[in-house]
């Protein structure tokens, strides 16, 4: 999510201390029935952080109602009744457990992995395969994404590191070609997960989702209820384009949840809750880091407090 310098050269400004601000949080202005231009900037703070339309006014509408009724007296009121509200949006019609992961039987499962370029599907993959790998589950990682320079040799990298077989295909070649290899040669090997790392080229461009598709019919024919996993990966620090995304992705193929990367930094991910509501797909997991281990499993209250921090 982004943030704001204050004056030149002092620091920046997360999303409650621009809320703070405001005249917002002295209620008793907003009590006296003087505060609408209070919520008007109110609103505009949370659009410019990319909580989106439908979720910024939801949460103005949360607060001047609760003012109204005198339940909110002070700034820690203000802030938990947003913490609560945004707790609602990010946790609503969420998996119970975001982070149990499926397991066909009989197997091989199969995980695919989707998003586009530069999000971070490789290092994603590698992560879930350490995840699963400390579940006692044995891994193979498909490289099926064959254009991007440079991506089979990534994932060959981490498979290495791993102790995991990779199978691959020619540069340039089918992609589905290698999901259909990586299911056969798990089945051959009694290995029981495949994790299959597709193309991302721009997401504007309709042959990129006949491609994953492709992918996905592919691997269902090999592995009977395959793909039993489809993960959208999105780069949080992107802003309202992972809506975007999301809206496409989901219409191309039934995801089953989505991995939020790149919250390490000064990104704090805003737009999964314009995500949430506008898309409805259900975070699993979070990354916050680049090793092996910086894979998170969504709390939806945990983000809220997240993105509410100073």
């Amino acid at each position: 999510m982004g943030t704001v310098t204050g004056p030149i050269g002092g620091p920046r400004l997360g999303l409650w201390s621009r809320i703070r601000r405001l005249a917002l949080t002295d209620v008793a202005v907003l009590m006296r029935g003087a505060g609408r231009a209070e919520l008007d900037a109110f609103e505009r703070v949370l659009l410019e952080s990319d909580l989106g339309v439908t979720a910024s006014s939801e949460l103005v509408a949360e607060v001047e109602e609760r003012v109204r009724r005198g339940t909110l007296r002070t700034a820690d009121d203000v802030r938990a009744a947003l913490e609560e509200r945004l707790t609602r949006i990010l946790g609503e019609g969420a998996p119970a457990e975001p982070g149990r992961l499926v397991r066909a039987e009989p197997g091989p499962t199969v995980f695919l992995l989707v998003g586009v370029n530069g999000v971070g599907k490789t290092t994603v993959a590698a992560k879930l395969a350490r995840r699963l790998q400390r579940e006692g589950r044995s891994v193979l990682l498909a490289a099926s994404d064959t254009y991007r320079a440079g991506a089979t040799e990534q994932l060959e990298r981490w498979a290495e590191r791993l102790g995991v077989p990779c199978v691959k295909g020619t540069p340039g070649g089918d992609p589905a070609a290698v999901a259909f290899d990586a299911v056969e040669a798990a089945r051959t090997r009694g290995i029981d997960t495949v994790l299959v790392d597709t193309a991302g080229r721009l997401h504007t461009q309709d042959d990129l989702m006949k491609e994953v598709q492709k992918v996905a019919r592919v691997a269902g024919k090999k592995a009977p209820g395959a793909p039993h996993e489809s993960l959208l990966v999105l780069d949080g620090s992107s802003g309202q384009n992972v809506v975007q995304q999301g809206r496409l992705f989901a219409a191309a193929l039934p995801l089953t949840g989505v991995v939020v990367t790149k919250l390490d930094g000064t990104a704090r991910g805003g737009a999964v809750v314009a995500l949430r509501r506008e898309v409805a797909l259900p975070v699993r997991f979070l990354g916050v880091g680049e090793t092996l281990d910086d894979l998170e499993v969504f709390d939806a209250r945990t983000y809220a407090r997240r993105l509410l921090a100073d």
